[in-house]
């Protein structure tokens, strides 16, 4: 686990924040063990700003990635931040039972992302 933290903090220092100069790094375990990184990237137009743990999620897809394990969201605050509804709605793509992990400098919070997102609107919403 101290691995993945310190991969999501790492991704965190590359975090380009000029607007709100909040920092984040991601870091996602796929079932396989590959780990995949990402940082928030803002935009002047803020409605563009890339979350950390979506750009690890997209880096995950490209990396072939489909079963995940865990995620590791760390920030320069505590109690740590979670993540917000758009990234927990994708990653509710790769099944709701997705370990959340949120560290910030002193604190630690855990969750699945079920727990993060009752009743969230998945494949199988659509299917009924």
């Amino acid at each position: 686990m101290s691995d993945l933290i310190g991969r999501a903090r790492a991704a965190m220092r590359h975090a380009w924040a000029p607007y709100s100069n909040f920092h984040v790094g991601a870091a996602i375990e796929a079932n396989d063990g590959k780990v995949y990184v990402g940082c928030n990237v803002e935009s002047a137009s803020y409605g563009l700003t890339i979350c950390a743990e979506r750009m690890a999620l997209g880096a995950a897809v490209v990396g072939g990635a489909r079963k995940l394990k865990r995620i590791v969201v760390t920030t320069e605050v505590d109690p740590p931040a979670a993540p917000c509804g758009a990234c927990r709605q994708l990653l509710a793509e790769f099944g709701m039972d997705l370990e959340v992990i949120a560290v910030g400098p002193a604190t630690e919070r855990r969750w699945t992302l079920a727990a993060l997102l009752p009743d969230a609107f998945t494949k199988e919403s659509l299917d009924r």
